[in-house]
């Protein structure tokens, strides 16, 4: 095998920083320069409701059955309610439309489910109204004029109704930045249509209060400092990380494009989930050890050799899990598990043709590349059609919404994929490694022979 040194090292390499991810529940690195983070990662491993508990809802388009609904639509309203359920807190949300007309949401670990049901139901309208120079408190309830056929009147209580510069949808993309002094604000792009629109009115209202209102409620009022001509601009104040990112989120989310209705919510406990994943995690363990077992004592130095190709399969795929992240499920660990018995099966066809050159006369280091070669169709052809059904599977989970189907075939196609690269990078790079060294005359049971 040629570069096997590289390979070695470009191994070792992965195998310190798999451990490191592996060990680890968040990463910090700093900007030696400038003392900043350089990188901030959250590397916890996700587990999803079914291990975890929490909630479970199933939404559709609240409109007539007659009605069609695109396909963008009901895309665009999971990403808006992905967008809101995040801002409330709840981390890895797994939304997926399922047919034309619903969205299965799940939020593993939510502690508050009246809450998240209560946003989800919003059909929320952001708008940017004009204040004038009088401020109103955030919190405010207020009537604007979008929509409204006069706006010259005034509501039953005497009460202005405040003009509607733009609405959210002017809004092309909304994202937390640091001013020139370092606080946290909101920088946001508008759409080419409202970038006039917005330009004239910026231009003649410095000075002034642009109030932003999501469903008649005052969430920020800003003020104008300087002309906004070029559709870029910065919202700043007295943010903090957290209520920065909570506005850019309600800004980027906007309006839904079409109403949403909650047909099903429950609550799952962890309790059934915790003993699954306990048991799940013994019978991974002895599967494993079993596995080790029989390779080392049928195949011997080989079969030892697969078994340490097999510990680096474990750490680089758990890395992976936690770096892309996969939200481990149940069905998720399961095909996990079934991806083990994958990289073991490539190994083992390696090893009976690796026997069988052996017995046929050819020289260690001969025997180990043409091994390779000749089980390398079996092996690609046998990876390729499990791939092939884990798109299927893929495809039909994301469709029709069954999450259980989609997370056992994320798990399963990447265990294939680190398999085949253990298969062909790691196992070949550890066997000339070790067996070149050894002469087979010398030890042929230590070859199974």
């Amino acid at each position: 095998m040629r570069n096997k040194n590289t390979w070695l090292v470009v191994i070792v390499i992965l195998v310190a920083f798999s451990l490191w991810v592996d060990l680890s529940k968040n990463i910090l690195i700093y900007n030696p320069f400038t003392d900043q983070p350089l990188i901030e990662r959250d590397v916890d491993v996700q587990l999803g409701l079914d291990l975890r508990g929490g909630l479970q809802a199933l939404l559709e388009a609240d409109v007539p059955a007659e009605t069609a609904v695109s396909a963008e639509e009901l895309l665009n309203a999971k990403n808006i309610l992905e967008n809101r359920a995040n801002a409330l807190g709840v981390s890895e949300v797994v939304m997926q439309t399922a047919g034309d007309r619903r969205i299965v949401a799940e939020f593993p670990g939510v502690t508050n489910p009246e809450e998240v049901v209560s946003a989800l139901k919003q059909t929320a309208l952001l708008e940017f109204v004009d204040m004038g120079t009088s401020p109103v408190p955030e919190g405010t309830i207020i009537q604007t004029d979008f929509g409204i056929e006069n706006p010259a009147a005034t509501t039953e209580t005497g009460e202005p109704i405040y003009h509607t510069v733009m609405t959210g949808a002017g809004l092309k993309t909304a994202s937390v930045s640091r001013s020139q002094t370092g606080e946290y604000a909101i920088s946001f792009v508008l759409n080419s249509d409202t970038t006039d629109i917005f330009a004239e009115y910026t231009t003649t209202h410095i000075q002034q209060y642009l109030a932003i209102v999501l469903d008649k409620q005052v969430i920020s009022t800003p003020i104008i400092q300087n002309p906004i001509t070029d559709g870029q601009g910065q919202i700043s104040g007295n943010f903090t990380q957290e209520t920065a990112q909570t506005l850019a989120i309600q800004l980027r989310s906007g309006a839904l494009p079409i109403p949403i209705k909650v047909v099903e919510s429950r609550t799952v406990g962890p309790t059934l989930g915790e003993e699954s994943l306990r048991k799940s995690v013994v019978a991974g363990l002895i599967g494993l050890a079993v596995i080790v077992l029989f390779m080392g004592i049928y195949y011997r130095v080989p079969g030892v050799v697969a078994d340490l190709a097999l510990i680096c399969y474990a750490l680089f795929s758990l890395m992976l899990f936690k770096m892309i992240p996969v939200v481990l499920t149940l069905p998720g660990i399961a095909g996990f598990i079934l991806s083990v018995g994958m990289a073991v099966d490539a190994n083992v066809l390696i090893f009976e043709r690796l026997k069988e050159e052996l017995r046929h006369g050819r020289n260690l280091r001969q025997s180990i590349d043409l091994a390779w070669s000749r089980a390398w169709p079996s092996i690609r052809d046998s990876n390729t059609s499990t791939l092939i059904t884990c798109l299927i599977l893929f495809f039909f989970g994301n469709t029709f919404g069954a999450s259980i189907v989609k997370g056992f075939s994320i798990t399963l196609a990447l265990g294939v994929g680190v398999s085949l690269f253990t298969a062909i990078i790691v196992t070949r790079t550890f066997l000339h490694t070790v067996l070149d060294r050894i002469n087979l005359a010398d030890h042929p049971r230590w070859f199974g022979l």
